[in-house]
């Protein structure tokens, strides 16, 4: 890193500035009726373009400017490869009718209101750790609705259910939320330790669900005996199978072959369009599948965010603004710093909070893996406190629009709020009195 400290230059304080007006249109996504993309994507890049006329002006080494950008490309193409694949597999999946086979079966079993809202739960909580928290969250939150659209006692608790599950079940896998993944692409910490959160995020979750049970209500949805049965498209399976087989290969890349996660979901990738070469010789030309179709259905936009506020954080970080983060683990100590960040990523979000820990990488004390598996937990489980603070949420409140709102989740905000101490404390007691995962 440079010598350089910007932040009271012009420079320092324009790009600050552009970086405040940015996050809040970000923030406030709904009200203008702007995607997000665009103004972190607009944030993240002219931060580095003042930066650049900075140095070009003053007569600075460019080298150094190019070198920070060179490593910040590395970053965030191993997320944004990463997230493409799987997103890939995700489409592929919805086009072979996995899911909504899945929904079929949920909803001709004749289960109770209280099954389902369980039912959901559970699935949200351990399929998110593979196809992660959004796309968890979004897929069934569709289920959720197509159960009974008209019943809010049910919907509402359902819905927060969903989100809280689907953020806590992707704290304990390298796969389950972009900040544990970054976290893991960093090497703060193996893929094993990850799995040491599981009880942490599990009965969290679960004392948030038990107490969130409460409120739904007895009785069962209406059932039309005449909907046709949805069957999984041929291929399906294999997709599927192919799908577990490439999350394998990102985790053997990582762990074995000192190659970047990413080089394995690419493997996977290749597989798949492999298989789909082989899958169209047996079928007509109206029936081939087209995996280039799948992959223009991903959220281009969810992506192209995450490259925008990774870049605009990758510049505070260079102009010297996280300095003043790494003063707060000296003077509070990594703990306590840690568990406010969980506060911190559901007001603002948890990827640009994350993005800054990791770029500040502070000195997180003698139990540093303990320390980066706390602010994983807390960052991933944190933004389920408001109904904006992840992606998740803000993907359920877009599917459940009118009935998940801000204000019908912070009637039961408590309810996460008591998940979230209880987190916390199992992770005190597992990792720093006993000694398991430290």
């Amino acid at each position: 890193m440079h010598d350089l400290h910007l932040t009271t230059t012009w420079v320092g304080i324009v790009s600050l500035i552009i970086f405040v007006v940015g996050y809040y249109f970000i923030a406030t996504e709904d009200k203008y009726h702007i995607n997000k993309a665009k103004p972190a994507l607009f944030t993240g890049t002219s931060i580095f373009m003042l930066i650049g006329i900075y140095f070009a002006v003053h007569g600075l080494d460019g080298h150094i400017l190019e070198e920070e950008v060179e490593k910040l490309i590395v970053e965030i193409a191993e997320i944004f490869f990463f997230l493409m694949v799987a997103m890939t597999y995700i489409e592929a999946m919805i086009d072979r009718r996995v899911f909504a086979a899945l929904r079929y079966k949920l909803v001709s079993k004749g289960y109770t209101y209280k099954k389902l809202f369980w039912i959901t739960g559970l699935l949200s909580f351990f399929i998110s750790p593979v196809a992660d928290n959004l796309t968890t969250a979004l897929i069934l939150s569709t289920v959720l609705i197509t159960i009974d659209k008209d019943n809010r006692n049910f919907l509402v608790p359902g819905a927060i259910n969903i989100v809280v599950a689907a953020n806590a079940g992707g704290a304990w896998s390298p796969f389950g939320d972009i900040t544990t993944l970054m976290v893991w692409i960093a090497e703060k910490g193996a893929f094993s330790e990850f799995l040491y959160l599981f009880p942490a995020s599990f009965i969290g979750w679960l004392v948030t669900a038990l107490l969130l049970s409460r409120f739904v209500p007895d009785g069962q949805p209406h059932f039309d005996i005449s909907e046709q049965k949805v069957e999984v498209k041929r291929g399906g399976k294999q997709v599927i199978g192919l799908f577990a087989l490439t999350i394998l290969m990102a985790v053997l890349s990582h762990q074995l072959l000192h190659l970047p996660a990413m080089w394995g979901m690419m493997f996977g990738l290749a597989l798949l369009k492999l298989y789909i070469y082989k899958e169209n010789l047996k079928r007509d030309s109206n029936h081939k599948l087209n995996p280039f179709a799948w992959i223009a259905k991903i959220e281009n936009d969810t992506l192209l965010f995450f490259f925008g506020i990774l870049a605009a954080v990758g510049g505070l970080h260079f102009l010297g603004y996280l300095e003043y983060f790494t003063k707060l683990y000296d003077t509070l100590g990594p703990t306590i710093v840690n568990i406010a960040v969980g506060f911190v990523s559901a007001i603002i979000d948890n990827v640009p909070v994350m993005s800054a820990v990791l770029k500040a990488n502070p000195d997180m004390g003698s139990a540093q893996t303990a320390q980066w598996m706390l602010v994983t937990l807390t960052a991933g489980i944190g933004g389920s406190l408001i109904s904006f603070g992840s992606a998740a949420g803000v993907g359920v409140m877009g599917k459940l629009h009118g009935i998940y709102t801000f204000s019908s989740h912070m009637k039961y905000a408590w309810t996460v709020l008591i998940g979230y101490i209880i987190s916390i404390a199992i992770w005190y007691v597992q990792f720093i009195i006993l000694g398991i995962g430290a």
